[in-house]
């Protein structure tokens, strides 16, 4: 069965972008005679907020989006994070890191030369504790090793089947190596980073098609090797377009103009919304 999901962040008002992902993932799914589930990715705690939630449920509702079964929240799936990362701390798959983002930055200031130095990731971590064997109560993040990661989990290939990047896809273990690096899978103050979760949510879901926005395209080969290394389902995968503004930038939350809210305090019906968001 075609299953797809949106998984929306309660951490500000949802936005016209939110709306077609929403809105393109529900039609995808039920012209397929398929399932539309929703997911509130709530990982990160001090951002997640009760009342954006609700928002989420009451904006999706008037657009006239409804989802099958009750809503996932990640808060509710700690433990099988922690479990997780156990598993692949087992395998020799992830090391602690003890670097915060200013020492990365510092660490970044004499980079190789004609070396990238952002990844779907941010600033591509230059490897410092690595080999330092820090423990748990040492460290800020824990990482993949990214090396060892693709010894087990390539070679691997995924098809596309959105507008920008249409087709088959193949993973290089060096190109993983230099241009992602070794990506955080959780941090002190978060039981997951987005990586991890939105691969064993999709997975314990039974997600067959993960329908977003084309910004997240270039992440899809870490959660392709974070899947093949924990054996789980390969999902087929289609980034969409996305909304920008008059300017040519992609929406975000800090956005109110352009909230479903405003839009619908000022008279807008979910028909309008439609239109405004090519629908």
């Amino acid at each position: 069965m075609f299953r797809t999901r949106f998984a929306p962040s309660p951490t500000g008002p949802l936005h016209l972008g939110h709306a077609y992902s929403a809105l393109l993932a529900q039609d995808m799914a039920r012209d397929q005679g398929g399932e539309f589930l929703l997911r509130i990715d709530d990982l990160d705690q001090s951002r997640a907020r009760m009342q954006w939630e609700e928002q989420i449920y009451d904006d999706l509702t008037w657009l006239g989006i409804t989802w099958d079964g009750p809503a996932r929240r990640q808060s509710e799936h700690f433990d099988g994070y922690a479990k997780t990362l156990d598993l692949l701390r087992d395998q020799g798959l992830t090391f602690e890191c003890g670097c915060t983002r200013r020492d990365i930055e510092a660490a970044a200031n004499a980079p190789q030369e004609g070396a990238p130095l952002f990844g779907p990731d941010g600033r591509i971590y230059p490897g410092t504790c690595r080999s330092q064997g820090l423990q748990y109560s040492q460290s800020t993040c824990t990482r993949l090793d990214m090396a060892k990661a693709c010894t087990i989990g390539l070679p691997a290939r995924f098809d596309e089947s959105g507008p920008a990047n249409n087709g088959a896809h193949a993973l290089d273990a060096q190109t993983m190596i230099d241009n992602i690096g070794d990506v955080v899978l959780a941090r002190r103050n978060m039981a997951a980073s987005y990586h991890l979760s939105v691969v064993l949510d999709d997975a314990a879901t039974g997600v067959t098609h993960v329908i977003r926005g084309e910004d997240l395209f270039e992440a899809t080969p870490i959660h392709i090797l974070l899947q093949n290394v924990l054996r789980l389902p390969r999902p087929q995968y289609h980034h969409h377009a996305l909304i920008r503004d008059d300017a040519g930038k992609r929406l975000a939350k800090r956005d109110d103009a352009r909230a479903i809210a405003k839009y619908r305090a000022e008279g807008a019906t979910p028909q309008d919304i439609r239109r405004m968001v090519g629908l």
